[in-house]
């Protein structure tokens, strides 16, 4: 009786060296990553990264899985037919916000609208690193940049908002220095039968150093961000002392203890419902007004692109004398040539 094999962070670490800047935090996703796969016991073999262009696009070259290193923006085209392909394997999405939300834009919104089962990891530092520093779709307004000397006149994409927008089933927020947080995200994402979007709040430090400062410095983090958790309140703080209720139709931070507000009296996070109303309004906070939300924010089920068209094939075949190519080149009046 052979032993099954446990697998570890090592096993999914090719032998190239990782040539990405130093302190970058890329680095951090990419450890991260490989420990949550070895937590989900996936076997190398089974899977496959896929990306497109930018710096986050060489992870690919430092999985020791299955990768495929493809064109600007069109990541998401590929891995969508990696899986429909080859629905036994565990496909992984890589890309940037300039790769994903730019040129890979309608590549982007079309398959979280499908909802092929895959996993797209969205490294956002707002700005284009392996250009030199140019404004992206992410960038603030008003943001200097090589492209932008005068500031960008532009309003930034939000993540989550494009994606619940494409009627996205799962969407996920967490940050490049979070490490046990990125691990428990990426795992919730593999688990999900679906397209789960995780955007990873990621440092440039050449070319946007301390863009998300405000909101992931120890000394203030706690009290600027919030981890929800499904089924339980949206508090928040260093002192746990913060928390988000509904005036009227709007968000508003409490503090308890305060008018007489209790910890009962805070919204309860519901992952799970299949109104995204109150997952847009926790996806599109934005500090200082609003704590930003991190962690598992929608995970509703859905038909599932590449399940749908596997079953449909199966009733084809079931119904029609052509069941594969050969048997449609084939049929009718053939000649044979010698």
């Amino acid at each position: 009786m052979s032993e099954v094999q446990e697998y570890t962070f090592v096993d999914f670490k090719s032998a190239l060296n990782v040539r990405w800047c130093p302190g970058c935090g890329d680095h951090a996703i990419l450890n991260t990553v490989q420990k949550a796969m070895a937590e989900l016991q996936l076997k190398p073999e089974e899977v496959v990264v896929v990306s497109g262009i930018g710096c986050s696009s060489r992870f690919t070259y430092y999985m020791s899985t299955f990768g495929f290193h493809t064109i600007h923006g069109r990541g998401s085209a590929i891995a969508s037919g990696v899986k429909v392909a080859r629905p036994d394997l565990k496909v992984w999405h890589i890309t940037g916000d300039g790769d994903a939300l730019a040129i890979g834009g309608n590549h982007f919104i079309h398959t979280v609208r499908r909802n092929v089962d895959l996993n797209i990891i969205l490294f956002n530092n707002q700005i284009y690193g392996l250009t030199k520093g140019q404004y992206s779709p992410t960038s603030k307004h008003g943001f200097v940049s090589k492209s932008s000397p005068f500031g960008t006149v532009e309003q930034p994409f939000r993540p989550g908002e494009l994606t619940l927008g494409a009627r996205g089933h799962f969407f996920a927020r967490t940050v490049d220095r979070e490490l046990k947080l990125c691990v428990d995200v990426f795992k919730a994402a593999d688990r999900f039968e679906g397209t789960s979007v995780v955007e990873v709040l990621q440092n440039c430090v050449i070319f946007n150093d301390k863009t998300h400062q405000a909101i992931t410095d120890k000394e203030f983090k706690d009290d600027r961000t919030i981890l929800l958790e499904h089924g339980k309140p949206m508090i928040f703080g260093k002192n746990r002392d913060k928390g988000l209720m509904l005036e009227g139709l709007t968000l508003k931070v409490v503090q308890l203890g305060v008018n007489g507000v209790e910890e009962k009296d805070l919204l309860v996070h519901d992952a799970e419902c299949t109104d995204s109303t109150m997952h847009l309004k926790l996806a599109t906070m934005e500090y200082p007004e609003f704590p930003v939300a991190l962690g598992v924010i929608r995970s509703v089920k859905g038909a599932v692109y590449n399940r749908d068209v596997e079953a449909q094939i199966q009733e084809v075949q079931q119904n029609s004398s052509v069941k594969s190519f050969r048997d449609l080149a084939t049929r009718g009046n053939v000649w044979e040539v010698k």
